[in-house]
């Protein structure tokens, strides 16, 4: 199947998920809890999942799925076969408090790389898409990174981890980032953030991200002209493209100045 057609796939899929919990918030009888004891699930993350890896399997019964409810351990040549990355509900604390900044996340990964992204938000009824070296889109329409050339003039988006205890650490590198640029945004769905980077709403964004967070968000970024690299040194167990950890992506022009603010101790 070619990649045009494996992301009409994707993006038909994508759609049919997030009305599915579109639906679901507007009954107003979603059940919660918390993984861990900190990290929210609603019982439409779990219908989410269910839907995308059902329709997934039918369609592509030999290639592996990563999806953040089930998150099954995956070993090194699933990792680097054919693989679907899925977030189900990416900003589910939005999502269950009634915000509108929650995206589905699906992305066909091949050879540890990502060929083909889409995260949609059915709220803002929104479409980001990407193919490896074809480009990025919006609903469609081409989009690209601001192009913003001073750091002073960036609005940079964050997020923080669910632990509280993992909190303090972070607020020196923020404070750090507030000095030097123009605003800080914190939107509470990384692959809205990456998005928001890829069509220039966002200049920059920063954070240590699950896999399934990015795996989408980063492609469109990338296509559209984003930088990414890791401010911070990785361990190297996952593919570069899946590995969330001090994630910096922006717009090309900013990168170098914003990373070694990021990367002082």
């Amino acid at each position: 199947m070619s990649l045009s057609a494996r992301l009409s796939f994707t993006e038909d899929l994508a759609v049919q998920a997030g009305q599915l919990i579109r639906k679901r918030r507007e009954a107003g009888d979603l059940s919660t809890d918390f993984k861990g004891g900190i990290e929210l699930v609603t019982d439409a993350d779990l219908a989410s999942e269910q839907l995308i890896t059902s329709a997934i399997a039918a369609s592509y019964p030999n290639d592996a799925i990563l999806a953040e409810e089930s998150n099954r351990a995956l070993s090194q040549a699933e990792m680097n076969g054919p693989l679907w990355v899925i977030d189900p509900i990416d900003g589910t604390v939005n999502f269950a408090h009634g915000h509108n900044m929650v995206g589905v996340s699906i992305a066909w990964y091949d050879g540890g790389e990502a060929q083909v992204a889409v995260v949609y938000n059915p709220f803002l009824k929104e479409c980001f898409t990407a193919i490896r070296g074809k480009g990025a889109w919006l609903n469609g329409q081409p989009i690209q990174v601001s192009g913003k050339t001073e750091l002073s003039r960036a609005v940079v988006g964050t997020g923080f981890p669910y632990d509280r205890n993992a909190r303090a650490e972070l607020l020196p590198r923020l404070a750090r980032v507030l000095e030097h640029c123009s605003d800080v945004r914190r939107l509470g769905s990384a692959a809205m953030d990456i998005c928001w980077v890829a069509c220039g709403r966002l200049d920059a964004y920063y954070e240590t991200v699950s896999p399934w967070d990015g795996a989408a968000g980063q492609l469109v970024a990338r296509e559209a002209g984003a930088q990414l690299s890791h401010f911070l040194p990785i361990s190297g167990e996952l593919p570069d493209e899946l590995d969330g950890h001090h994630w910096l992506i922006s717009t090309p022009a900013i990168h170098s100045a914003l990373k070694s603010l990021l990367a002082e101790s």
